[in-house]
């Protein structure tokens, strides 16, 4: 077996070298790499020195990732609390990289990502639902907080009423919790509606652009 996965390994830097272009410029091909890696047992991004980093640039690529998504999330924090849709982070990191010649995919992010780990606690992805999330305050969200933000998907917005009804929960504990995310700055408020009804806004799932005007 040992022999098998050595021959696996020269295999894949003989692999790597011909192909290093591609690796290094096209974001599909560079995911299906990693995955190869990942059945025999290397990491490429372990140390930004040796061998995948001198031919391959990787690490450095990364790294400069990981620099820009650290400054997207710290732009838009005073807007969405410091908890960013996936894709949304995805997008304003193209926006940002639009004229470097590498592109950068959603696989190259979560990737950045979990490099970012080792700034602390905070930078991480979460599940909500069908989304992912991208949470840089070490803010812990427990069961009830992850069902508000769930329930909050379809527009973007959650009522006390809305989160009693729904999640057939009681009052006090619905406004416990949605006073939490607001004191988190996860959640704004919006009390000019008819209905008198107050609407809590989460920027990190509606379909409102979290980039709020900042300056990224």
């Amino acid at each position: 077996m040992k022999e098998q996965l050595a021959a696996f390994r020269t295999q894949l830097e003989e692999f790597a070298r011909k192909h290093k272009n591609d690796i290094r410029k096209n974001p599909t091909f560079r995911a299906q790499f990693h995955e190869m890696c990942a059945k025999v047992g290397v990491d490429p991004l372990a140390s930004n020195k040796g061998f995948w980093a001198e031919l391959l640039g990787i690490g450095d690529f990364y790294y400069e990732l990981g620099v820009q998504i650290v400054e997207i999330c710290l732009a838009t924090r005073p807007h969405n609390g410091g908890l960013i849709n996936l894709q949304e982070l995805c997008t304003l990191l193209r926006q940002k990289r639009k004229s470097d010649r590498e592109a950068a995919s959603e696989d190259d992010c979560l990737r950045a990502i979990s490099k970012l780990k080792i700034l602390g606690s905070g930078f991480e992805v979460i599940s909500v639902g069908k989304r992912k999330l991208v949470r840089s305050v070490p803010t812990e969200l427990n069961k009830d907080h992850n069902e508000i933000l769930e329930l909050a998907q379809a527009r973007g917005y959650v009522t006390v009423d809305d989160v009693e009804r729904q999640l057939s929960w009681t009052s006090g504990r619905a406004t416990d919790a949605l006073d939490t995310l607001l004191d988190e700055g996860l959640a704004m408020i919006d009390d000019g509606h008819k209905d008198g009804k107050r609407r809590y806004w989460f920027p990190c799932v509606s379909s409102i652009s979290s980039s709020g005007g900042a300056d990224i």
